[in-house]
């Protein structure tokens, strides 16, 4: 092969490779309140929402992230206009972990056969609303790799609220920008999310010391998300998906202070966290 074959082929997958974010998509819909020609338009749905979000580049600095995407859509009806359906549904989203965002209401249009693309220019109801959710799942990973690395992807899902807010297609798009601003603001939620997966990084290592300084750091955050934000939802949920195991990790190091602050910052896990206290004492 001459090295101009050699250049053109590298140019060629350079351009086509994709940079993934998402590893699995699993999508559930309950659409028992759907008529069946309404089901039936809706049959390619749930492969067209996976292709979109496995085959979109939503972040080239971080890839290869192998995401699960969690979702589940609860359609409640259908309003014609004309020749158009619009869909009214509820939705979930969420990594399997700490991250899980309900959506109380939606609406949006799909015709079968038409295919799915993100355009932050180009607002369309149901490509931009998956596309906030994305960017609110990605955001919050990066921020697990990063001190506030997520914020560009949070910066990108306001945008897709604000064009949503304006569009034809308004319902819940304020509510979404709220959402996306208190994440952002919630610099103590942020900063305890990113020390606890830096100190399970170290525990896997060994280094007993420098986990327990990073849990601590943990702790700081989550008391300022406490002062700053009350027990709002997003750390409360942070504190019922990994209070199991940080009372694990505490008991297996012995460290019954770090135990003690965690129940003193998170009543609604204390009986987890006593059943460990209580073990470090026998």
């Amino acid at each position: 092969m001459d090295k101009t074959s050699s250049i053109l082929l590298y140019l060629f997958f350079s351009i086509n490779i994709l940079y993934p974010q998402f590893g699995s998509v699993k999508i559930d819909f309950d659409d028992r309140l759907l008529r069946s020609d309404e089901k039936h338009d809706l049959i390619n749905l749930k492969e067209d929402i996976r292709r979109f979000y496995l085959n979109t580049d939503w972040d080239r600095e971080f890839s290869d992230l192998k995401i699960s995407l969690n979702i589940q859509l609860v359609f409640e009806g259908v309003a014609s206009r004309g020749n158009v359906k619009t869909y009214l549904c509820k939705a979930l989203f969420s990594n399997g972990g700490e991250l899980r965002y309900f959506d109380k209401g939606v609406q949006f249009y799909y015709s079968p056969g038409s295919s799915l693309y993100f355009d932050l220019v180009l607002f369309e109801p149901l490509s931009g609303f998956l596309a906030y959710y994305a960017q609110l799942i990605l955001g919050g990973e990066i921020d697990t790799y990063d001190f506030r690395g997520g914020s560009s992807a949070y910066e990108v899902a306001r945008e897709i609220g604000l064009r949503g807010s304006s569009s034809d297609y308004q319902k819940g798009w304020s509510t979404r920008i709220s959402l996306v601003d208190d994440i952002t603001k919630n610099i103590g939620l942020r900063s305890a999310r990113l020390s606890y997966y830096i100190a399970l990084d170290l525990i896997k290592e060994g280094n007993i010391s420098e986990a327990i300084n990073e849990f601590n750091n943990m702790l700081d955050g989550l008391e300022q998300s406490y002062v700053d934000f009350g027990r709002e939802q997003s750390t409360q949920y942070f504190m019922k998906v990994h209070s199991e195991n940080l009372s694990k990790i505490f008991y297996k190091i012995s460290n019954k202070k770090l135990l003690i602050d965690l129940k003193h910052l998170d009543p609604d896990n204390s009986k987890t966290y006593q059943l460990y206290l209580d073990k470090i004492d026998e």
